[in-house]
């Protein structure tokens, strides 16, 4: 009897795309999938070290999982990723983890999965945490288990150089690499192939692609590949996550500008307003700097939504930092942010060097002045909608009604219109007559 695999994600979208790739590892070794932890006999958890309490969700969870120990002895369970890379064994301690954890295995370890788990019916705790120099995974068809089959997610390179002094990527993903340009256009024709609409090229700092040709010497930049993807098919939409300020050419923003396909959508983390809070995060530019790479996206694509990351309360920042961070977000006007308070990583450049010295109560309430100016920008950026029309890619029913669908458009807004036999991965002309904060409303035209 095939044994049955559960796979839970937390964190960014290169966990979900690093899941389908342990799923593909796993199905290959005739291991089945299951979409019902109870029903498993190996539960892998894929994690998430960005924040201390993105690990504290992982610990309540393995806490959790206990009870389905206690009706399966046997089931063998695993801690997967960033968080597996940060604390390597100490999750194997039931004092840390909170119940029994099998094996761990660190983001390039995916492919000893099925050797560590032989390693664990042995009677074996199982740790590979060894961080690789070479694209790791270019050759694997990934299983797409959770998705919608409309969206698909491609990762076209690992690991981060950037080391702001605030982030434990670095460490727990190790060096850039980039995957190879024909493996990720064959990639993403076969998932056209197959029926999907709409894909989002990953990377942890997906702007710094850079891949040499071995038979000609050239090297492909991130705009190159951004073009050869979307020459696909017209009827392929191309995204892409997460870029880095110092990254985003104008030539980049004149590849997205010139095709259609490529969405309207950029997500620029500016993390701080102030110039000075940013040098002591390592981000290497200004406010001035990521003001004019926002200028430049607003004259080639007028027509972009433009989202950010922000956190408040980092090291030593002063209550006219906080200013300067509000200021600039009305500047800009984003159309949507993440927003979270300061937290201090083990092992960073900040927690070594920089003092964790904003009070807690001052950090939250800056967080919720961010929160709530952001929530006024976002439905400002709606209502700014209301009229115009937008072409909308179905990706399901409605959450709150059968008798509605709801897809996204270019600038990644999620609209909501009525059913008229509309299927997945169609696309419809829709015109915006209403709105929340989060939600465009509309009716076809």
């Amino acid at each position: 009897m095939e044994k049955k695999i559960y796979i839970e994600t937390y964190g960014c979208q290169m966990n979900f795309s690093d899941s389908e790739i342990v799923a593909s590892i796993m199905t290959d070794k005739n291991y089945e999938s299951t979409t019902e932890a109870d029903k498993a006999d190996i539960i892998f958890i894929n994690t998430c070290s960005i924040r201390e309490n993105a690990e504290q969700k992982v610990l309540n969870r393995l806490k959790q999982l206990q009870v389905l120990r206690k009706k399966n002895p046997n089931l063998v369970l695993g801690v997967l990723g960033c968080m597996a890379e940060r604390m390597k064994t100490e999750l194997l301690e039931e004092t840390t983890a909170g119940s029994k954890v099998d094996m761990v295995a660190g983001p390039d370890a995916y492919r000893d999965l099925p050797q560590l788990l032989l390693d664990v019916e042995t009677g074996q705790k199982a740790v590979n945490v060894i961080l690789s120099a070479e694209e790791t995974y270019a050759d694997i068809s990934p299983v797409r288990y959770a998705g919608n089959g409309v969206s698909a997610f491609i990762s076209i390179m690992r690991g981060c150089e950037n080391f702001c002094t605030y982030c434990v990527v670095p460490y727990t993903r190790g060096k850039e690499r980039s995957r190879s340009v024909s493996s990720i256009v064959s990639e993403a024709h076969d998932l056209f192939e197959r029926g999907y609409r709409e894909i989002t090229l990953l990377g942890q700092n997906v702007n710094s692609y850079r891949y040499k040709d071995e038979m000609n010497g050239k090297v492909i930049g991130f705009h190159e590949l951004l073009q050869m993807v979307a020459d696909i098919d017209p009827l392929l939409r191309v995204r892409f996550a997460t870029s880095h300020p110092k990254d985003m050419s104008d030539e980049l923003l004149e590849v997205i500008a010139r095709n259609q396909n490529i969405c309207k959508a950029i997500h620029l983390p500016v993390q701080s307003g102030s110039s000075a809070v940013l040098k002591k995060m390592n981000r290497k530019y200004t406010r001035e700097v990521y003001l004019q790479r926002i200028q430049s996206i607003k004259t080639l694509i007028p027509e972009a939504a433009i989202t950010t990351d922000i956190i408040a309360g980092f090291c030593g920042e002063t209550e006219q930092d906080h200013q300067e961070t509000l200021s600039l977000m009305k500047d800009v006007g984003f159309d949507f942010a993440f927003m979270f308070k300061y937290s201090e990583r083990p092992g960073t450049i900040a927690e070594k060097k920089l003092k964790d010295d904003v009070p807690e109560d001052v950090k939250s309430k800056r967080l919720q002045e961010i929160i709530d100016l952001q929530n006024k920008l976002s439905l400002k950026s709606n209502r700014d909608d209301v009229g115009k029309v937008f072409e909308v890619l179905v990706e399901g029913r409605s959450r709150k009604s059968d008798k509605y669908v709801s897809g996204r458009n270019s600038q990644n807004k999620m609209v909501v219109f009525p059913d008229d036999g509309f299927k997945p991965g169609d696309y419809v002309k829709v015109k915006i007559t209403d709105c929340t904060s989060a939600t465009l409303k509309g009716v076809v035209v």
